[in-house]
């Protein structure tokens, strides 16, 4: 699976990041990195969770 930011749409609220903050970061010049483009497996549950709380869905899984 692959991480996939609509950046147009992303406001960097962090919100993924506090809850993977292993796949997420929002840095000081405020916008929003993708760490691991495609993570593990293992990861799919933190990741199916950061695309439905993200107020702007900007972020979507690519299988």
């Amino acid at each position: 699976m692959k991480i996939v930011v609509d950046y147009d749409l992303c406001e960097s609220n962090a919100i993924c990041m506090a809850i993977a903050p292993d796949l997420f970061e929002v840095r000081d010049d405020d916008f929003l990195y993708v760490l691991v483009e495609e993570p593990g497996e293992d990861r799919r549950s933190a990741l199916e969770e950061c695309v439905q709380r993200c107020p702007k869905q900007a972020i979507s899984i690519a299988e």
